[in-house]
């Protein structure tokens, strides 16, 4: 790789929330993705478990990433999302999301999370919208039609 290329980040995009939580992809294809999450301390609610808004981050970036597999060239944004948490989701974790059903322009997908002992502590199922993806600097952010 020349110095003037740049490499690809291994979401497929740049997502600066996701590397800061230290999600790491494991396998992003055929509409399914995998990602390991391991939370540090500032990561962790008052029962010292994952909190739940990082619980439902990973969840999110696992359908839409599993959601984005088919076509990496569109980007994907959330309409809506269900979770539901069964246990805590404490030490290393494993985020699996898969593509249930897609349209030209709509993605369902699934996700369920699973702790050190193969327990399962959350699941979600959710909508995504595909969208055109248009180059981002820092003079011009990523505009998002509504329509």
């Amino acid at each position: 790789m020349s110095s003037a290329e740049t490499p690809v980040p291994a979401f497929g995009v740049h997502i600066p929330f996701v590397e800061l939580l230290g999600f790491q992809m494991k396998s992003f294809e055929n509409g399914e993705s995998e990602i390991h999450f391991t939370p540090k301390s500032e990561h962790t609610n008052s029962f010292a478990v994952a909190h739940g808004g990082a619980v439902m981050t990973l969840l999110d970036v696992s359908m839409a990433t599993a959601s984005r597999s088919v076509d990496k060239s569109l980007g994907i944004v959330t309409i809506e999302m269900k979770t539901s948490f069964m246990r805590p989701a404490a030490g290393a974790l494993i985020a699996r999301g898969t593509l249930k059903h897609r349209t030209k322009t709509l993605a369902f997908a699934e996700s369920a999370i699973y702790d050190a002992s193969n327990q399962l502590c959350a699941h979600a199922t959710g909508t995504f919208r595909y969208v055109v993806r248009r180059p981002v600097t820092a003079d011009a952010p990523a505009q998002l039609s509504t329509d």
